[in-house]
């Protein structure tokens, strides 16, 4: 088995180098990743300047940076690779839960494998990023691995680890209502700055992403990359006779 590995937190990440050592048992390993740190830009692709390949040092791994995104990476490292089975993202340094799906850069890159008919799977740790952390959560990441690359065959999966796994829990996405909030602040010379972040106004829903991670077990999420709303098209093709609405 042929594996890919990408991240959005940069080449050098203890994330991608941790999740590469337990990938390494299930088959060939490669690594492709950002060079900087490329968290929150979502499924973004650069197609104004050329990019460049170029070997890195991570471990004794065959491992690569790339002067892009997730979604440049997967599919730099998919040309220079040839018939990759699976996509592996992360392991991220924090959650991706819910709503930050939608701009996950580490699940862009499992999603951008799944446009290339390639199956793509996100890692995600709410924990500290020590080596001992992901020491302690190797045993698991084991139990996954088998899980999700020798028993089951889904397509594209989004995966979160909480800091002490007690058990794995197959969920749904969280959509909880958010406001989003602005703070500012400046700058060292006075000048205004702004960081932009959001708070949850509802509790978690039980079944979902995140219910699970409270409760501390791991949590896998089977996703599709199609986005229409089934239910509200059924109900405007029977409204409309699937005729063109000129209002």
């Amino acid at each position: 088995m042929r594996i890919l590995i990408v991240n959005d937190d940069g080449v050098y990440s203890p994330g991608i180098r941790a999740l590469a050592e337990r990938a390494r048992h299930f088959g060939e390993v490669r690594i492709v990743a950002p060079d900087v740190e490329q968290s929150s830009m979502g499924h973004a692709i650069t197609h104004s300047r050329p990019l460049r390949y170029k070997k890195a040092e991570v471990g004794d791994f065959d491992a690569y940076k790339v002067n892009g995104t997730p979604a440049d990476c997967v599919a730099l490292g998919c040309h220079h690779w040839e018939q990759v089975d699976v996509v592996l993202s992360g392991i991220n340094l924090g959650p991706n839960l819910g709503n930050s799906m939608w701009h996950s850069g580490t699940l862009a890159g499992a999603k951008q494998a799944s446009l290339l008919g390639i199956r793509g799977i996100a890692f995600s740790l709410l924990s500290g990023y020590e080596a001992e952390d992901f020491e302690r959560l190797a045993p698991h990441v084991d139990e996954v691995l088998e899980k999700v690359l020798r028993q089951y065959d889904y397509k594209l999966l989004n995966i979160n680890f909480p800091p002490e796994p007690k058990g794995i829990m197959w969920t749904r996405q969280s959509v909880r209502q958010y406001d989003g909030a602005v703070i500012a602040s400046e700058d060292p010379y006075k000048r205004p700055i702004y960081w932009c972040t959001v708070r949850a106004l509802e509790p978690a829903e039980e079944g979902t992403d995140r219910h699970a991670i409270e409760e501390g077990y791991i949590s896998i999420t089977p996703l599709r990359l199609d986005l229409t709303h089934h239910a509200d098209l059924e109900s405007l093709v029977v409204k409309s006779g699937n005729a063109t609405d000129s209002s």
